[in-house]
């Protein structure tokens, strides 16, 4: 019996690639908020206000769990690790946009890093990732 390969094309790989280096980023981030809370200077006026501690704990989980599923997408190329990627890029544009008060500049950055990586899964043609 034959093992299949996958074949990981070039948006999806690159989009792993992403995932993985922003869930490292968002591991540090919510590392330094947690760690030390006077690093970050909060907006005043701003429509919301989080608790940066508890915020920072959600960063530190939520890009361990997206850096794993981008090694995932990466070395399988499957359609459940796409649609996982598809969704916790989605939570993670919309954990940098409440984060914007504390980090402008960074979760923008972080916020147009999520929104490539959900356009490059969904729209990278998977017919051609037949195995070889």
């Amino acid at each position: 019996m034959a093992t299949q390969k996958h074949y990981v094309g070039g948006w999806t790989a690159f989009a792993a690639v992403l995932m993985i280096f922003g869930g490292a980023m968002a591991f540090l981030e919510g590392i330094s908020a947690i760690a030390k809370d006077d690093v970050f200077v909060t907006t005043r006026n701003y429509v919301f206000t989080f608790n940066l501690t508890g915020w920072g704990w959600i960063h530190l989980i939520l890009g361990i769990i997206i850096l794993l599923a981008g090694v995932a997408l990466l070395s399988t190329g499957a359609m459940w690790a796409r649609i996982l990627g598809v969704i916790l890029a989605g939570l993670g544009a919309l954990a940098n946009f409440l984060w914007i008060p504390h980090y402008p500049f960074w979760a923008i950055v972080l916020v147009a890093i999520d929104i490539f990586i959900i356009w490059a899964l969904c729209t990278d043609d998977h017919r051609h990732a037949a195995t070889r």
